[in-house]
């Protein structure tokens, strides 16, 4: 306890690995985006094996993959 004050404890409860592929352009040639999401990704895995398994799993799809996001939910505590 600091000053009389708890710390918080933050402790991830869920995370997800969301992809977004281009898969093409509209008739004025913006792009298309469509995005895959895959629960149940570790916790405690790491930025770097997140992104390897994305240019893996991005491999196997038809369009260039252009973004890869982590979406953590967070439970605080005392």
């Amino acid at each position: 306890m600091k000053g009389g004050i708890k710390m918080a404890i933050a402790s991830i409860k869920e995370s997800r690995l969301r992809l977004t592929y281009q898969v093409g352009t509209d008739e004025t040639g913006n792009p298309i985006y469509r995005v895959k999401t895959y629960n149940n990704v570790k916790p405690n895995a790491q930025a770097d094996q997140l992104l390897l398994a994305s240019k893996s799993i991005s491999s196997l799809a038809n369009a260039p993959l252009m973004t890869v996001e982590r979406n953590d939910i967070v439970e605080i505590t005392e």
